[in-house]
């Protein structure tokens, strides 16, 4: 099977929608010999931070000599961008080569796994196939009916925070979407809570307890870190008297990286050697896209993935910390799904003017609505319904104004963007 082989079969599992339940992964899985059960297991449920937390560790485990398997969703840039092996993207052909080895079992089955299933199959097969010494794995949505969530002993299951998304699925309430993330905690095995929400965290402790689990929480007594030092260089931390340099941008990768380094102590506790300079080193020298990331200096352009009000909070944030009182531009693009209301009221006072696009996303808000929500607030903001001339319009502005142009609302959008913003700089 080659790559393009490979994605008509995914389209065609795609046609299968979503479909709750472990049933049929759990049986594709025992058919290809339970590869989830030959690698040792990171699993992380949350509602942010999950693919900032993921690459932190990954760049850790890799500097202290381990073989890193990584699964995230969604795909930022294509579908290989979900699988890496020591932070780096598999090929097409890894892909197609997986693709090909599962699609038919799949197709033997009488109830076909969905797409999800099918890429969640490949992570843990391919984990296994390069002899990882770990895997980090993310859960698509919410944790109990998650297709990851066939992890019988992780090593350590991390929750990195619970704020309010996909209520479609997982509920309207804190209480409701905790007990689904709540569900990948394992009897006997150490859970990491890293929220900062009480109602989340009762849920924690009380699954936690019902399972005897030993469950931690961030010790920030152990931290210091001044948000002055947060700059589009990234930021500075001290751990233990540890002076920290992490390249990531954003105010949030503060908390990121604090649960980053709880765990690490957790995992160091498991029997994981984890020397100090591979902290050190591995938190300097960590890559990932997507989240308050430098696309261009001249003009400066920013992308941050921020999808729901609490990635919005964090993404005004890390304006108001990097620009003070400089205006910026934004160019957003919002799910249809998102409370995208509210994000007026949170970058309004930060914003000189906003340019409105439709990601190219079925679940995509159509721009003249995202426009009409935000002006009825107070943004000013203009709709395109072609999404390069959107992007245009807004470059023009930046160029003309010399100000930021920070781009949001969707990693969904980010390769349409990176894709029409090179188009334009040629």
């Amino acid at each position: 099977m080659n790559y393009t082989e490979a994605l008509g079969y995914m389209k065609k599992a795609a046609e299968r929608g979503s479909v709750l339940g472990l049933s049929r992964i759990t049986e594709l899985l025992r058919r290809m010999g339970d590869p989830q059960d030959k690698v040792k297991t990171v699993h992380i449920a949350g509602t942010n931070g999950k693919g900032s937390f993921g690459a932190m560790l990954t760049s850790v485990l890799k500097s202290a000599g381990y073989t890193v398997g990584g699964f995230s969703s969604p795909a930022i840039t294509k579908v290989t961008d979900s699988f890496r092996i020591n932070g780096e993207e598999i090929s097409e052909q890894d892909f197609a080569d997986l693709i090909g080895g599962i699609a038919p079992i799949c197709e033997s089955m009488d109830e076909k796994p969905t797409e999800f299933e099918v890429l969640t199959v490949a992570a843990f097969q391919l984990f296994a196939d390069r002899g990882c010494d770990m895997a980090l794995v993310e859960c698509g949505m919410g944790g109990d009916l998650d297709s990851t969530n066939v992890i019988k002993a992780p090593v350590l299951s991390v929750i990195t925070n619970v704020q309010k998304d996909h209520s479609a699925f997982l509920g309207d309430t804190i209480a409701e979407i905790a007990s689904h993330k709540c569900g990948i905690i394992k009897a006997g095995r150490p859970v990491y809570f890293g929220g900062n929400s009480e109602e989340a965290y009762e849920i924690a402790a009380d699954t936690a307890k019902k399972l005897g689990c030993e469950l931690f929480i961030p010790d920030y007594s152990q931290f210091s870190w001044s948000e002055d030092n947060c700059t589009i260089e990234g930021a500075e931390l001290t751990y233990k008297g540890q002076e920290l340099h992490i390249p990531l941008l954003g105010t949030y990768q503060f908390e990121n990286a604090v649960n980053v380094l709880s765990c690490v102590e957790i995992l160091r506790r498991e029997g994981i050697d984890i020397p100090e300079t591979a902290v050190r080193d591995g938190l300097a020298n960590v890559k990932w896209h997507g989240r308050f990331e430098v696309i261009s200096r001249e003009p400066l352009i920013i992308y941050d993935g921020a999808h729901n009000p609490d990635g919005i909070r964090c993404a005004a944030d890390s304006i108001r910390r990097c620009f003070g009182v400089k205006k910026v531009v934004l160019l957003i693009g919002v799910m249809a799904d998102k409370e995208y209301g509210l994000y007026a009221d949170m970058l309004g006072e930060l914003t000189e003017t906003a340019f409105a696009v439709k990601p190219d996303n079925p679940r995509a808000l159509d721009s003249k609505a995202l426009a009409q929500a935000l002006n009825a607030r107070g943004m000013k903001t203009a709709p395109y319904d072609d999404y390069t001339s959107g992007v245009r319009a807004a470059y023009d502005y930046v160029k003309q104004h010399d100000l930021p142009l920070i781009a949001l609302g969707s990693l969904y959008m980010y390769q349409q963007f990176t894709d029409a913003l090179k188009d334009i700089m040629i």
